[in-house]
């Protein structure tokens, strides 16, 4: 800079060739003061931790609500699953159908005629039952009784096929 400038140095321009440094270090400065502000900060394991240890989020339980229709749903549910794994016992149960046949027919003498399901009205079990049916068509075998209907889904009627004199 400081030697005379020549013919051919006078057609480039050259600008400060302290610019170009004095550009460098203020860069320098600033990256230098963005670090120190950096290390200002505070760091995790540095200066400071975080607590180990566990917060419980509530102290008492929060119970559902049980509403009285959905026990009652749980109580039959687990009565029905009683029933599937219940043992059955089979007794023997002496059941005549003759007894049977002789009952509908003192049942069908005092009345003229008797609805098909008020036959079955008094028998509490299910072998009675099945023996009374049984009798039922053993009688309608023998034509000592008429089973009839009048038309399709209408009531069953039961009586006898002769009219006592």
């Amino acid at each position: 800079m400081l030697l005379p400038k020549r013919q051919d140095d006078l057609v480039e321009d050259v600008g400060d060739p302290r610019a170009e440094l004095v550009r460098r270090l203020l860069e320098y400065e600033q990256i230098k003061l963005a670090a120190v502000q950096l290390g200002a900060l505070p760091q995790e394991g540095r200066d400071f931790q975080r607590p180990a240890l566990p917060v419980e989020q509530g102290l008492a339980p929060v119970l559902p609500h049980v509403d009285p229709h959905d026990l009652q749903r749980a109580w039959l549910d687990v009565l029905r699953r009683a029933k599937l794994t219940q043992h059955h016992r089979i007794g023997r149960q002496e059941l005549s159908v003759r007894e049977h046949m002789s009952a509908i027919l003192r049942t069908l003498q005092s009345q003229r005629f008797v609805e098909f399901g008020e036959l079955f009205a008094g028998h509490a079990s299910v072998p009675i039952v099945v023996v009374h049916f049984v009798a039922l068509l053993e009688l309608a075998k023998e034509t000592l009784v008429e089973i009839t209907q009048a038309e399709p889904f209408a009531p069953i009627y039961v009586r006898l096929a002769y009219s006592p004199a």
